[in-house]
């Protein structure tokens, strides 16, 4: 006599769900803690390098505050609509949703042109100097992320536009705005050793 298979009903697990409990989440947290990581080796290497001068920079001007500066003050300022949009995807509000990304992806293309200015104005080349190389990889290893991310954005801008909305879409925007958390938090670091850690140590 055949026994009975037991049966699992899952016709009311939910095919969206946000925060830890979707898998895309933890993907993203662990790509963060990984990159967070060389953001952290990076910095080591810049005081590590710092011990072994007396003069610091070496060789070059102190970097210019006023590009970084402002970089910092709009990226920081940037959490508000960000908190905004990751609330309204979360809720599945389209049409805030759509607000929400064209107005991060104005701020993205904005924070990318001004770190076309940064560059210039941390008065050092990248092959100057042992100081020369750590900065501009810092910076320049932030700026491959805030592109990234800027990019990504716009891609999303464009499907939640142009594509048939499914459920999952709004999970992917509320992942990216949690990514941009990310370069808000790890540009304040970067920012506080490019720019100021040559003025106080």
């Amino acid at each position: 006599m055949n026994q009975p298979r037991p049966v699992l009903d899952v016709s009311r697990t939910p095919t969206v769900v946000f925060g830890h409990r979707s898998i895309i989440w933890w993907g993203q947290s662990g790509l963060m803690a990984i990159e967070g990581t060389m953001f952290a080796i990076f910095i080591a290497t810049y005081f590590f390098l710092r011990t072994r001068e007396t003069d610091w920079p070496p060789g070059f001007d102190l970097p210019a505050l006023k590009w970084g500066s402002i970089n910092l003050a709009l990226l920081v300022l940037s959490a508000l609509p960000n908190q905004w949009l990751k609330k309204k995807s979360e809720q599945g509000e389209l049409r805030a949703v759509r607000i929400g990304l064209i107005a991060m992806s104005l701020i993205g293309i904005v924070n990318c042109a001004i770190r076309a200015l940064e560059f210039p104005s941390l008065n050092c080349v990248w092959d100057g100097n042992a100081y020369g190389s750590v900065t501009w990889t810092l910076l320049g290893f932030h700026t491959f992320h805030l592109v990234t991310d800027t990019l990504d954005t716009l891609v999303l801008t464009v499907i939640m536009f142009f594509t048939p909305i499914e459920g999952r879409r709004f999970e992917d925007v509320s992942v990216n705005a949690l990514y941009w958390y990310f370069i808000i938090i790890t540009f304040i670091a970067t920012y506080l050793v490019i720019y100021w850690a040559p003025r106080w140590l």
